[in-house]
């Protein structure tokens, strides 16, 4: 195997560790099960409303920030976990705040979500 065979193979392989990371923390986390609910949902209304290209960009960021946010809190609380099995106050400190990037995200994420759908729903009155 040549060095291009190598990095090609340590590409794919990077890819499926990645996908099998995502892979673990939709089988084994409620909240990315309740976002990525939430993320079908909304993806099916704009589809339904018709979005313009520029709300489904802001639609997607927000969605892929906070889906990102759930996984990296998701590292977090296992790294946290395997450094510090025993109850520690830094530890519940680097959950908490990990878990408050996501609910941050997620709050600001409906608001952004509200906004870019009134226009959508004061039409239909």
């Amino acid at each position: 195997m040549g060095l291009r065979d190598y990095k090609r193979a340590s590409l794919l392989n990077s890819f499926g560790y990645a996908i099998n990371g995502i892979i673990r923390v939709i089988k084994e986390e409620r909240n990315i099960k309740i976002h990525l609910c939430a993320t079908l949902i909304v993806i099916a209304l704009a589809s339904y409303f018709h979005f313009s290209r520029n709300d489904w960009m802001v639609l997607l960021i927000i969605i892929t920030i906070v889906i990102s946010l759930e996984l990296v809190n998701s590292a977090v609380e296992a790294v946290v976990d395997l450094a510090s099995p025993e109850i520690h106050p830094l530890a519940k400190k680097a959950k908490d705040v990990a878990a408050g990037a996501v609910l941050v995200a997620a709050i600001v994420s409906v608001i952004i979500g509200f906004l870019l759908f009134l226009p959508y729903f004061t039409i239909l009155r």
